[in-house]
């Protein structure tokens, strides 16, 4: 069971403010916290003890630092706030809080400590502690790698069980009742004769008691929310069209922008004519930003079509020009000196390979793929003498903070950013290039908001799109039974990329190369995975599941050859070489949705594949029919271990997103580069999944495990195997590169 030990006096110094109409609970889980964002802040009549939750003359406010960018993580944060301080989620309200260090991310350290020591154990434990507290130490306020609900699970329940567990104190002293004979309801303490004191009743006398310092949670028996099905907190706003996203707001006195960018990206802008754009209706200014120019207007429309006006030229990308260059510079990268990493080698596999005469290979491919989230990127930004203010979707905030204090050259403190909904993500709002660029153009403008929006084609155009990837496999069978497997995989370091633009450099090996690939729960005799770093060729950043989502698809696609190869079942030699018990459930698990029993009848063909990510076991039987018209996908079934599903709800649309958002890219999507210009900038030329596409989906979320996971993005990993697997049943094509519609149609 959970407990907060660790509280300190300094940390609930309310100060010399009046205290008459709030206060604020939170927790810490170190010994030495931040300082709490809250206490910058104050209104009259209001106080701050810790960062997650604010109890004022109207309310409960909680505190929600990961970003929501459409998966609900706004709701199930403050679920998680809400089922120890015994509140209802339509009692209370929701704010993303400040940027701070007091909200660093906790889970984020996990998966890299991993890579450092796989496996659990004492080195495990070592290398989780020392990344934790860098990350700590850095401030490290970021929302990705599925983190949202392990992050918070702990450490949100124990903020709303120290609020509530100090406000039946304040109501004790109040009242003369003993705190053992107080009981809580719907935001409210009650006393035994039924009366009941409202938390903002309380607020201010709880804002002079010191917090206990060894709150328990409580059991899951005891659990009103966590496990039930919930209504999101958005889903009315978004349901009637209210919903405000960061494309919406308005800032008073702002004016528009449009940039258009080298379209050879990365390169730089060697001039530009504006006449032309500068006599046009509504249009104030052209100006000079970091590869390209920024026209401002009256409107975005107006802004929009002035920079079609304006005659560039352009210097080219620094990356190869032609796609068969990228592919040559994967390719040159199987060789020693580009090894990256090597974390799985069991058994010996050139002594297999050597002693058998039969040895299976196969080269698979995955391109490039950009982001496009409905929403294109945009922000406000204003910039004065010495403080800026910035309004945005964002899933790094305190990189905000930095970055558009070094262009406005005033302290990051100063820098205040508002963090906004976004409508998608899928990683592309872990870059922070927008905000940048419009902090650029408002330098030039001080004291005016200037809001820069994307339009649809600079923003598909000029994404850091996912790794291009290509791996291979060497393999061996024996006696009907899968005896040797050797895959390799190189891409360039989407680490190394990412970080590069925020001026900060990573050394050691780049985990995400072999992600997806040399943990998985397979004791394969020989098996060995090695990662290759290739050179930096276009620019790369994280996408949904980032170094899983390509390998994924090749470490079960290699796998699939060589069971076929020792003509076993697809389904049950993963269950024989399965070696994790948790990993083994969720096979069966799908098995069983599935009703897997060998092969479906003419035309008609299933596969299965199996992928841990993020430290969540995901398993998919897809099946398939093959028509005159090219391929229709029937049903897709999916089995999670998640170790606690928090709301079954939510759980079930994102694993059903992610299946389609995988299966779509996997189908038809890909960014290729001529001259480094990208091909694709609309969704005409990057068409994910049609609706009329959609098969059934079928979704078990298993409880199995001891840690509590997250489910954004391990359900896309398997997608590409398992439809790969259903189509070789039912055509007998093999698939080993992607978008398949280069091989086979889809109806």
């Amino acid at each position: 069971m959970g407990r907060l030990k660790t509280f300190t006096r300094r940390a609930f110094l309310v100060g010399s403010v009046a205290v008459a109409g709030g206060v604020a609970f939170g927790a810490y889980m170190v010994k030495k916290p931040h300082a709490n964002p809250l206490l910058a802040d104050l209104g009259d009549g209001e106080a701050a003890i810790t960062p997650y939750v604010r109890i004022d003359a109207d309310g409960v406010t909680l505190i929600t630092p990961r970003a929501d960018k459409g998966q609900g993580a706004y709701s199930v944060q403050a679920a998680l706030i809400a089922e120890e301080l015994d509140v209802d989620l339509d009692q209370v309200k929701v704010d993303p809080g400040p940027p701070s260090p007091a909200y660093w991310n906790t889970a984020l350290a996990d998966e890299a400590a991993q890579f450092m020591a796989p496996g659990d154990g004492i080195g495990n434990d070592a290398a989780y502690g020392v990344l934790s507290a860098v990350m700590k130490l850095t401030g490290m306020q970021i929302t990705g790698g599925s983190t949202t609900v392990p992050d918070g699970f702990i450490k949100l329940r124990q903020a709303g069980a120290v609020a509530r567990e100090t406000l039946k104190l304040a109501a004790a002293q109040k009242t003369g009742v003993p705190v053992g004979e107080l009981q809580t309801r719907a935001g409210a303490v009650l006393l035994p004769d039924g009366t009941s004191l409202t938390y903002a009743e309380l607020a201010s006398r709880a804002a002079s008691i010191e917090p206990p310092q060894d709150v328990a949670l409580r059991a899951p028996s005891e659990w009103r929310l966590i496990g039930k099905p919930m209504q999101r907190l958005d889903v009315v706003a978004k349901s009637t069209g209210t919903q405000v996203y960061g494309i919406d707001h308005r800032v008073d006195g702002m004016v528009h922008a449009a940039i258009k960018l080298n379209p050879a990206q990365s390169g730089p802008l060697v001039g530009f004519d504006a006449t032309e754009a500068l006599k046009m209706r509504g249009v104030k200014d052209v100006v000079k930003i970091t590869g390209g120019f920024a026209v401002i207007a009256d409107n975005t429309w107006r802004a929009f079509q002035a920079a079609e006006m304006v005659e560039a030229e352009w210097g080219p990308a620094p990356f190869p020009p032609t796609m068969d260059e990228h592919w040559q510079a994967l390719s040159a990268s199987f060789a020693d000196d580009f090894q990256d990493s090597r974390k799985r080698d069991d058994g010996d596999v050139e002594i297999a390979i050597a002693e058998t005469g039969e040895i299976l290979k196969a080269e698979y491919r995955a391109p490039y793929l950009a982001h496009a989230p409905l929403e294109p990127i945009n922000a406000i930004v204003r910039v004065d003498d010495d403080s800026a203010e910035v309004w945005t979707g964002t899933q790094v905030p305190r990189f905000i903070q930095n970055n558009v204090g070094r262009i406005a050259g005033i302290d990051p403190e100063n820098v205040s950013v508002h963090v906004l909904y976004m409508g998608g993500s899928f990683g592309h709002r872990l870059e922070d290039q927008v905000v940048k660029q419009a902090a650029e153009i408002a330098v030039q403008m001080k004291g005016t908001p200037v809001k820069l929006t994307y339009s649809r084609e600079e923003d598909l155009s000029h994404d850091f799109a996912r790794q291009i990837a290509m791996a291979r496999m060497r393999g061996t069978v024996r006696n009907g039974r899968v005896e040797t497997y050797d895959l390799g995989i190189a891409m360039p370091s989407v680490v190394v990329s990412q970080m590069s633009r925020q001026g900060m450099s990573v050394p050691g090996p780049d985990s995400q190369i072999v992600a997806g690939a040399w943990d998985q729960p397979f004791a394969i005799p020989n098996h060995r995975v090695t990662g290759y770093r290739a050179p930096e060729l276009a620019p790369i950043s994280s996408w949904r599941s980032v170094g899983a989502s390509s390998n994924g698809f090749f470490y079960n696609a290699g796998l699939d050859e060589l069971i076929h190869a020792a003509g076993a079942d697809p389904l049950e030699e993963r269950l024989r070489l399965c070696s994790i018990p948790e990993a083994r459930k969720v096979l069966e698990a799908v098995g069983e949705m599935s009703g897997w029993d060998g092969v479906l009848g003419k035309g008609r063909g299933r596969g299965v594949a199996l992928t841990q990510s993020f430290g969540v076991h995901c398993a998919e039987v897809i099946e398939v029919t093959s028509t005159e018209d090219g391929i229709r996908i029937d049903k897709v079934y999916v089995a999670a271990e998640v170790g606690t599903v928090v709301d079954p709800v939510n759980f079930d649309n994102l694993v059903k997103g992610g299946v389609i958002f995988a299966l779509g890219h996997a189908m038809n999507c890909e960014i290729t580069y001529t001259d480094g210009i990208a091909d694709q900038n609309n969704f005409d030329s990057f068409q994910g999944m049609r609706m009329y596409q959609c098969p059934e989906i079928e979704v078990r979320g298993l409880e199995n495990g001891g840690k509590v996971l997250g489910i954004g993005e391990p359900p896309v990993p398997p997608a590409a195997a398992a439809l790969a697997g259903a189509i070789f049943a039912a055509t007998g094509t093999r698939l080993r590169e992607m978008p398949f519609n280069k091989f086979v149609d889809f109806v």
